[in-house]
């Protein structure tokens, strides 16, 4: 249990080190918190100032995070890793507001008949976060926190569309788009002019680009600010529906319960 000291500290003042404060997580996630937008690579030098530890101190917990995958080095520079946001994922993960999407979702599956699913960005990865599945379309077993590839997924793009053009930019230097099938698209330059495609009609259809057969439609789940935090899917087989007739006949069903979506979550906010 908490001691006394900290339980009576003042609201605002950090908390002393004792049995309840351990002083050098603290300062681990000090490290983690001075990397952002304004800051996303970091010397050594620029992490102690801006957490005001000693330079040895900060290599010691830079070093750490380094060993244990959340945190690259590049010369004199150090920045986050996509492993940073299974912290992150735990969060999400474990919140009662995607709880409350996932009536909806089944709602919309008993309509359509058809899987449903909804996933967040890490990297150049999506990570499913809910799915209420209908019947099995794919030959890969999803669940919540199964991983696919970002540029090939409908729900993918979705949220690749959201990104500025540099970092959009840095991800496909980085992870050159796989060929899943003979309709995966692989070129840099025509991808980006999907997902500018993508960005402009606010959804995204990918027609058997991630397997043969598969269908998927997407659009995205917006906060309070309008800013895409996940994307939701509708996916089925090519069979049975096309991709034209899945974009005439779900995608106002599919808009209409992002837009519920995201305002449970903007009320929750």
């Amino acid at each position: 249990m908490p001691d006394t000291a900290t339980l009576n500290a003042p609201t605002g003042e950090p908390p002393r080190p004792g049995d309840s404060y351990v002083q050098s997580f603290a300062r681990g996630l000090a490290v983690i918190r001075s990397f952002d937008a304004s800051a996303p690579q970091q010397t050594l030098t620029e992490v102690a100032q801006r957490t005001g530890l000693t330079r040895a101190g900060a290599r010691r917990i830079l070093l750490t995070l380094e060993g244990l995958g959340y945190v690259s080095s590049q010369g004199r520079q150090f920045s986050l890793t996509p492993k940073i946001l299974d912290l992150g994922f735990a969060y999400l993960s474990s919140q009662p507001l995607w709880n409350l999407a996932e009536p909806v979702m089944e709602k919309l599956v008993e309509d359509v008949k058809e899987s449903c699913s909804a996933a967040v960005l890490d990297g150049a990865d999506i990570v499913y976060v809910l799915r209420v599945p209908t019947h099995k379309i794919m030959s890969i077993n999803l669940g919540i926190g199964s991983r696919l590839p970002a540029t090939s997924t409908s729900m993918g793009r979705t949220l690749l569309a959201e990104l500025p053009e540099a970092a959009l930019d840095e991800l496909l230097r980085r992870h050159p788009p796989p060929a899943h099938t003979a309709l995966t698209i692989t070129d840099p330059a025509v991808l980006k002019a999907e997902l500018a495609r993508v960005r402009g009609q606010g959804w995204c259809l990918v027609d058997q680009e991630l397997e043969e057969g598969l269908v998927s439609l997407s659009v995205p789940i917006r906060d309070r600010g309008g800013r895409a935090i996940a994307a939701m899917n509708i996916s089925g087989q090519a069979a049975r529906t096309s991709a034209r007739q899945m974009a005439e006949q779900f995608l106002p069903r599919l808009q209409e319960a992002a837009a519920r979506i995201s305002q449970m979550l903007q009320m929750k906010a």
